[in-house]
């Protein structure tokens, strides 16, 4: 798998939305994560605003569901353009299913996992899912820092899906940076979402550059 940056707008202005999606152009894909104050602390946006966004964005959109009813709600994100869309796994019953109807939608499928979740009920299911979402921080809120033990993780994980010759990918999110990018991509990773150490840049695609060099440079070792 190729190494994709992915600028969370989590950390972007949101009163200067498109701007910032602009300058970030440089990028892979175009991380939107979606709370809604009750499988998270946290509410961010909605269907409206990402089916926008989508719209506006020169990157494809990957879509974080950290919601409590995903299968409910996954597949209208789907159908609103957003070429990812990554729900839960401690948020629904059958993720096999729920990816299977999220790719009917057209849209790649992905789940993701909180930090105290193995996900080992995923092992005999990975060619189900395009990617799978490590998370290195509690989802709800940007900027926390990166929790090193989640490393173990993405390396059970890319073993298995090399294993197993799926063409999964792997994608980490949570105080990804210039210091902690190369310990996930040497675990594993090939997907990395970066939300403050992009938007918090002076030049982002100045940063973007300088992420996906280390990331590349782990990968060589």
């Amino acid at each position: 798998m190729d190494i994709r940056i992915a600028p969370s707008i989590l950390s972007a202005d949101f009163a200067n939305l498109e701007r910032d999606i602009a300058q970030v152009a440089s990028a892979d894909l175009l991380h939107v994560d979606v709370m809604d104050a009750h499988f998270v602390p946290n509410l961010t946006l909605g269907l409206p605003v990402v089916a926008r966004i989508c719209e506006v964005s020169p990157l494809p959109v990957d879509v974080h569901l950290m919601i409590d009813a995903p299968d409910e709600w996954a597949v209208r994100y789907a159908q609103a353009g957003a070429a990812s869309v990554t729900f839960h796994l401690e948020a629904t019953s059958d993720p096999a299913a729920l990816a299977d109807r999220i790719r009917s939608a057209g849209a790649h499928a992905a789940v993701a996992l909180r930090p105290a979740s193995s996900g080992d009920e995923l092992l005999g299911l990975l060619d189900a899912f395009d990617m799978i979402l490590v998370m290195t921080v509690e989802p709800g809120f940007g900027g926390q820092s990166f929790m090193p033990d989640m490393t173990a993780k993405v390396s059970r994980f890319r073993k298995a899906i090399d294993a197993s010759g799926a063409p999964v990918s792997i994608q980490v999110d949570g105080g990804i940076s210039r210091d902690t990018i190369a310990t996930v991509v040497a675990a594993g990773a090939d997907t990395l979402v970066a939300g403050s150490a992009i938007f918090g840049a002076t030049d982002r695609t100045a940063e973007i550059a300088a992420l996906r060099a280390r990331a590349e440079a782990a990968r060589r070792v």
